[in-house]
């Protein structure tokens, strides 16, 4: 995976979540807005603190997360 500067994570900040550069918006909350239908123009408009590049870094961020795979540790009876 390429490097994902600006989302950050800081237990101070959104409880941890992956925010977008340190602010109160986090990634979850870019990728339902591209989900449900909103153009990258609507949500600048709706958060114009944000840089187009931040959406397009939640999105990739979001992908890369759903390939991740987990494996459940298995305990040996005893």
């Amino acid at each position: 995976m390429s490097t994902i500067a600006r989302i950050t994570f800081d237990s101070r900040v959104m409880g941890g979540k992956p925010c977008i550069r340190g602010m109160r918006v986090t990634a979850g909350t870019i990728v339902g807005l591209v989900a449900s239908g909103h153009s990258k123009e609507k949500i600048l408009n709706l958060y114009p603190y944000l840089e187009s590049e931040d959406i397009d870094e939640a999105l990739a961020y979001a992908a890369w997360r759903v390939e991740e795979i987990d494996i459940p540790l298995i305990q040996e009876s005893a």
